[in-house]
């Protein structure tokens, strides 16, 4: 085979690589506008939450500066997109006053919630003498004593989005559920058993995502 032969082979590959490369950059390209288009047409809504109720089980603020507490939140979760699945993939619970944490974090497992529906975790958030600065201690002594606490149940997550067999990357996802807990006869809540008061508050959450 002479070198002009050779050369012309050659050619020819270069021209064959180059053709596929090409059909798979434009390939790829149109999958990936097709996506952001039906992406755009559905715009995903962030979901929807509701502190439904809050069981205390233990509040003990004796000791200064370091609160003991026991709280069961029950919070649920709407997905209000038609044709939009979410993931939860990661989501932490726990309680704040004043914006300092007074409880350590708890995990809820990962789930997957589909168009319109409904998730109920119903987790234990607790801290067994947890520290709280002096002026916070100060300000929540001053409001048990009172008989009405106001704290924020908040929730730190990650979730993604899902668009038929699309799956989006992962999200920060925020909650702030705000709740008051009050003491002595003027409370609200219910005894559910031994040291153990249940309030029903059903008080929508601010989301952000």
């Amino acid at each position: 085979m002479s070198v002009k032969e050779c050369e012309h082979h050659k050619g020819k590959k270069r021209k064959i690589f180059r053709r596929i490369f090409w059909g798979i950059v434009v390939f790829l390209f149109i999958v990936l506008v097709t996506i952001l288009i039906i992406w755009a047409i559905l715009k995903p809504t962030k979901p929807t939450f509701v502190l439904q109720d809050i069981t205390l089980y233990a509040f003990n603020a004796t000791v200064p500066n370091f609160l003991t507490s026991n709280f069961q939140v029950t919070l649920s979760s709407r997905n209000p997109n038609d044709h939009i699945g979410i993931y939860y993939d990661r989501l932490d619970t726990y309680v704040t006053y004043q914006s300092q944490q007074v409880t350590y974090r708890t995990g809820i497992p990962p789930s997957y919630q589909g168009h319109k529906e409904v998730n109920v975790w119903s987790p234990f958030v607790y801290g067994t003498n947890v520290p709280v600065a002096p002026f916070n201690f100060l300000s929540l002594s001053q409001d048990q004593s009172n008989g009405n606490v106001y704290v924020t149940i908040k929730i730190d997550g990650r979730v993604r989005w899902k668009v038929g067999s699309f799956i989006s990357g992962r999200y920060h996802l925020y909650v702030r559920c705000p709740a008051f807990i009050t003491f002595g006869p003027g409370s609200n809540g219910i005894s559910v058993g031994k040291d153990a008061v249940k309030y029903q508050l059903v008080q929508r959450c601010s989301v952000s995502v």
